[in-house]
């Protein structure tokens, strides 16, 4: 029997390669991992880059497949994946998400986030990150806490698009979007759900552990509490994420 086709799609600001030591983990060669547009790859011209200009890219996408897909996502990748599954259950078979948290209705956006959202510092930081030579954008990666090569491919594909990307994405979900947003997570559970969630993620980047089992209940989502697991598990640590996933696609082939 055919398996299910397997679609990633990863965050800011990261690039499709960072799905590679997951990919393997999983031994799913035939996964399609979408980079969304700016991030990774160019926006057409005119593309809407809000949470649901996003949201609908990806509908675009899983509509060119014959089923529907097993849909995982990380970090802005994440989100995009909830709103997908709140909107076009049609298109999925099940979704896993490891950012449910940004849609509780106390998520406070990390402190990075803030300073994209306001006009004229938001300009300043993406300048300093996304607009240095290599070497100044490794080191941007590395205080983000990449290292090795995860850091190496993140640096090589920053540039002034995903930084300006960045701050469209992120002026378009400013408070109160993201908890409205969330008020439809009771949608989501018309296919089954997974929320990841990375206890070692310091930073908090999608909220706290709280709001992400407040978010997942909402969705009607099953939990993984993954320990020893941090923000840039995709590269990083994806050895108990393929277990939690492989567990959750078992049950729903049982």
């Amino acid at each position: 029997m055919p398996r299910t086709p397997l679609v990633l799609v990863h965050g800011n600001p990261e690039s499709a390669a960072a799905w590679g030591p997951l990919i393997g983990e999983l031994d799913r060669a035939d996964a399609v991992a979408l980079s969304p547009p700016g991030f990774g790859v160019p926006a057409p011209r005119g593309f809407d880059r809000s949470p649901t200009g996003y949201r609908d890219w990806l509908a675009s996408q899983l509509e060119l497949f014959r089923d529907p897909v097993d849909l995982v996502g990380h970090d802005w990748g994440g989100i995009h994946v909830a709103h997908l599954a709140m909107s076009r259950p049609d298109l999925i078979r099940s979704w896993a998400s490891d950012a449910l948290g940004v849609f509780a209705p106390d998520y406070a956006w990390h402190p990075r986030a803030q300073v994209w959202q306001q006009e004229g510092p938001g300009e300043a930081s993406v300048r300093e990150i996304w607009g240095g030579d290599l070497q100044q954008r490794l080191a941007v990666a590395s205080a983000l806490g990449m290292t090795g090569r995860m850091a190496e491919r993140v640096a090589a594909g920053m540039d002034p698009e995903m930084g300006g990307a960045v701050l469209a994405l992120l002026r378009a979900a400013r408070q109160p979007a993201m908890a409205e947003a969330g008020t439809l997570l009771p949608d989501a559970a018309r296919r089954p759900g997974l929320a990841l969630i990375a206890l070692d993620d310091v930073e908090r980047a999608s909220g706290t552990v709280e709001q992400h089992e407040w978010a997942a209940r909402e969705a009607g989502a099953r939990i993984a509490r993954l320990a020893g697991v941090g923000h840039w598990w995709p590269e990083e640590t994806p050895t108990p994420v393929a277990a939690a996933l492989t567990t959750f696609w078992g049950g729903l082939d049982g």
